[in-house]
């Protein structure tokens, strides 16, 4: 049995506004063998922001990708999955949407993004991101006891809790 890997999806303040958009990409999820280990609906403050995306802090962007993010809320999964990380990112497509249009048609980013910053999706880059990001948004969550204890739990008999969006075993 090979290990799950965890990532963290956010999808942003734009299609949560979209209920038929966000339903979409919710069924791409699952229908992409991801394990929705946490989800919550939060309005991302701006301290969460700008620790979240403290690399671009001197960027020119930066302002304005902390003054959305913090517009309204988004979505922000612990997603699970062998290759979690390098699958969600195949998934989303190319970050700036231009590019996502023409090269990645189908991607998420390809269909329900709208700008560079309004790009429908987070995903993150490699393990020890996710496990900082993680951390910023879920600092319940732990990371290393999940591996433990939970992860052999959603190798099988797992059900997706639709109004939670989040999946379950018969045990929990």
């Amino acid at each position: 049995m090979t290990a799950l890997q965890l990532t963290l999806a956010i999808i942003k303040p734009h299609v949560i506004k979209n209920p038929f958009s966000l339903e979409a990409i919710r069924n791409i999820i699952v229908s992409s063998n991801f394990k929705v280990v946490k989800s919550k609906r939060k309005h991302i403050t701006p301290d969460e922001a700008e620790m979240f995306y403290e690399e671009h802090m001197h960027k020119f962007f930066y302002n304005r990708l902390i003054t959305f993010m913090t517009s309204g809320p988004s979505d922000v999964y612990i997603l699970a999955k062998e290759n979690a990380i390098k699958d969600w990112r195949t998934l989303m497509g190319p970050t700036k949407v231009y590019k996502a249009q023409f090269e990645a048609r189908e991607s998420i980013r390809g269909k329900y993004g709208f700008t560079d910053t309004r790009n429908a999706t987070h995903g993150s880059d490699s393990p020890e991101t996710a496990k900082r990001e993680i951390g910023i948004f879920f600092p319940e969550f732990d990371y290393e006891g999940w591996f433990k204890t939970e992860e052999p739990k959603f190798h099988h008999n797992l059900k997706l809790d639709k109004m939670n969006f989040v999946h379950v075993t018969d045990n929990r």
